[in-house]
């Protein structure tokens, strides 16, 4: 999480233009989404500038992340944020949202409906469940009162007509006697309340498999977070196709898996910088998986 916590250190992007070769994402009917994390320091600064180039991109799908105690989206009212999207040809299928007191300290069910809401003004299928603070996943047990947690936050989810999902980094993987934190959210969840983003690095950075876990899951999968692993220090990331994890191989899983929606995501090791490196996955992605 700690790399998700430092912003990105390139800040040319609103001058430069998000991509060299826009029209190129143009050419195949299955186009990427991006994780706006991804754009994270510059979103801030300018949404309405970042939108409007991720757009030009060729992009169709965004996934949100970053909403505020204010209820806001970089500055801009959820609302107004929606329609920025709608300006610019663009949906959400998703986004990113912690309802931490609900979740971890039996808070009210306010919390979960007050997300609902701005998913339902945004457009979201899903609402994801991000992250865990180390303090929060020591135990089993505490996955275990997780999971009890999560299945009534997908009641409510689903009472608003949203489904809720759980995106994964490698600590879920950790072995805890035998017992993995993972294997607890999806074998004591119900199914139909809770699916999985699985974000393929983070899978292979803890030693696992993506496809064998898809098989034992199947269609448990409907969203995928795409970003490699740099081949000489694989605790960075690196462009799609630049790196180490065969995304060939995986993709190919696909349909068992469920997948509906795949977003490029890059939170690291820009080479040389964020323009030159979201437009080389992009461009990977449209020749080379898709």
């Amino acid at each position: 999480m700690s790399s998700r916590r430092n912003f990105l250190k390139t800040s040319g992007l609103l001058t430069a233009g998000l991509f060299m070769n826009p029209s190129e994402l143009l050419k195949t009917k299955r186009v990427a989404g991006i994780q706006l994390y991804t754009l994270r320091e510059l979103i801030v600064k300018d949404p309405t500038s970042v939108i409007n180039k991720v757009a030009m991109a060729g992009y169709k799908e965004v996934e949100m992340f970053g909403l505020s105690a204010e209820q806001r989206f970089f500055g801009l009212s959820v609302k107004d944020f929606s329609a920025l999207l709608k300006q610019n040809n663009l949906v959400s299928p998703s986004g990113h949202y912690m309802p931490e007191k609900f979740l971890f300290e039996n808070g009210s069910d306010d919390e979960v409906k007050k997300i609902c809401d701005v998913g339902q003004v945004m457009g979201h299928q899903y609402i994801v469940i991000p992250w865990m603070a180390e303090e929060r996943r020591k135990t089993i047990d505490q996955y275990k009162k997780l999971a009890q947690r999560i299945n009534k936050a997908g009641e409510i989810c689903k009472a608003a007509n949203l489904q809720l999902a759980y995106h994964n980094h490698d600590f879920e993987f950790f072995d805890m006697n035998g017992q993995k934190g993972y294997d607890i959210l999806l074998n004591e969840t119900d199914p139909s309340l809770l699916k999985m983003e699985m974000d393929i690095y983070w899978v292979v950075s803890a030693g696992y498999d993506p496809i064998e876990i898809f098989k034992s899951n199947p269609g448990r999968f409907p969203m995928l977070h795409v970003k490699d692993m740099d081949k000489l220090d694989k605790k960075m990331n690196t462009e799609i196709g630049n790196g180490s994890i065969n995304f060939k191989k995986i993709f190919k899983c696909a349909k068992v898996a469920g997948v509906k929606h795949y977003y490029i995501e890059q939170e690291n090791n820009y080479m040389p910088d964020i323009l030159s490196s979201v437009t080389k996955s992009s461009s990977h992605l449209r020749k080379n998986l898709f």
